[in-house]
């Protein structure tokens, strides 16, 4: 791998752990959320940079 596609991949690579563990964080503290907690942290974890984005439009609920 060429020294030009890390330093294209390594910011990304951090956004994207970046979003996962405030996403799971951010679930872990809220009391309710737009379905269960189990589910939702499997989409954070499993579907990577969109599971974080999907959590924070539809999973978080106003309390």
């Amino acid at each position: 791998m060429e020294i030009t596609n890390i330093a294209v991949l390594a910011p990304l690579i951090v956004v994207s752990l970046l979003l996962t563990v405030v996403a799971i964080v951010d679930l872990i503290r809220r009391p309710e959320t737009n379905g269960p907690k189990v589910v939702w942290a499997l989409v954070i974890l499993f579907l990577s940079t969109i599971g974080p984005i999907l959590y924070f439009i539809f999973g978080r609920r106003d309390v």
